[in-house]
């Protein structure tokens, strides 16, 4: 049927009894009528098992069927076709990366461990790259001493920041990161993971970490740095050339009034309050201050607040996924897309 009416969409549950759910997708995807098409899988399976199964075969949706599917689906369906006819969309994010032109540079950035702020970071990193697949996007982990981007995506490959920064400045150009960045299917960047262990971080060659930042910028449209609470004269730099900073705090006093005292020492070093994002991340923890008394403390407006997740929000990470691919009915779903939408639309702005 669906070669026959040509679909608009195919929703299917991959508990099919006649045929293996991978060998439906395969048959769907390898077929020039079905090739494009949109496909979603139903399913009563919340395995991780089942969900990589059908992910890998090439479903672009994986649900579980439960009392929020329904607004689940809704949703999915509103972004799917919403990304064919653009003119619906009153905001959208440049597709591909003009020629000549360096890429965003966005910096995640914390007073005080504990925030979430890798977390964060992977996450609406996937964000803006399911928003617009055509575009190059490359997550670089810059965390020391111990890196934690690539415990997050579950990629800890031969390639990281302490190989790339021993190798001559011409060897790591724009095709060697395409060739060798890895790729985590399930979060579709690519991540230049951290330093392993402490030892490797000793090796660090500091002086090559701007340049490897700039062959990044030239070669991917989105350039996304985690630096965590590591403020140093190596990462104070790309802070300032930076075309957004997301401030990520915790809703602790303690943490709140560091976060205070980076910003107000950003404020020293010519930071444009307009490129900060500020972030509240109740996602770590449900008690303490509220938005608006951070707000006070800080002296910045917090644009995003994360809600509370319980165990939700560590579970995804042990589990290498996305959170919006592991709860997409939770209410953090829908704020990490708003928000990848919005600090992209903010960083082009300010570029002018």
């Amino acid at each position: 049927m669906a070669w026959r009416d040509h679909p608009d969409l195919i929703l299917f549950d991959p508990a099919l009894r006649d045929i293996p759910d991978q060998e439906f997708i395969s048959k769907l995807r390898n077929d020039p009528r079905t090739g494009q098409t949109p496909l979603v899988a139903l399913s009563t399976d919340s395995s991780l098992a089942r969900r990589e199964t059908c992910l890998n075969a090439g479903v672009n949706e994986y649900l579980v069927k439960s009392a929020g599917a329904l607004l689940a689906l809704e949703e999915t369906f509103t972004r799917m076709f919403a990304a064919e006819h653009p003119t619906d969309i009153p905001v959208q994010i440049e597709e591909t990366k003009e020629e000549g032109k360096n890429g965003l540079l966005i910096v995640f950035l914390s007073a005080k461990g504990g925030t979430g702020t890798s977390s964060l970071c992977a996450n609406l990193a996937m964000n803006i790259q399911q928003g617009q697949p055509e575009a190059r996007v490359v997550v670089a982990d810059l965390v020391l001493p111990i890196g934690s981007i690539g415990q997050i995506v579950g990629e800890q490959g031969k390639v990281n920041l302490v190989t790339v920064s021993d190798l001559p400045a011409g060897q790591t150009n724009s095709d060697y990161f395409y060739q060798n960045l890895p790729k985590p299917k399930i979060w579709q960047f690519q991540v230049l993971a951290g330093s392993p262990d402490p030892q490797q971080a000793n090796n660090i060659k500091g002086e090559r970490i701007g340049q490897i930042v700039d062959t990044l910028c030239s070669a991917y449209d989105f350039v996304i740095l985690d630096i965590g609470r590591a403020l140093s004269r190596i990462s104070l730099p790309l802070i300032q050339k930076a075309d957004m900073i997301l401030l990520v705090a915790s809703t602790d006093q303690s943490t709140v009034q560091l976060t205070k005292t980076v910003w107000d020492y950003l404020r020293t070093q010519g930071i444009d309050s307009r490129k900060i994002c500020a972030i509240l991340n109740r996602a770590v923890g449900l008690d303490g201050l509220t938005k608006t008394q951070a707000e006070e403390i800080i002296g910045l407006p917090i644009k995003t607040t994360m809600p509370y997740m319980g165990s939700n929000f560590a579970l995804a990470n042990n589990l290498n996924q996305p959170i919006t691919l592991k709860y997409p009915t939770d209410t953090a779903s829908i704020i990490l897309k708003e928000t990848a939408t919005d600090m992209v639309k903010l960083a082009q702005r300010l570029r002018g």
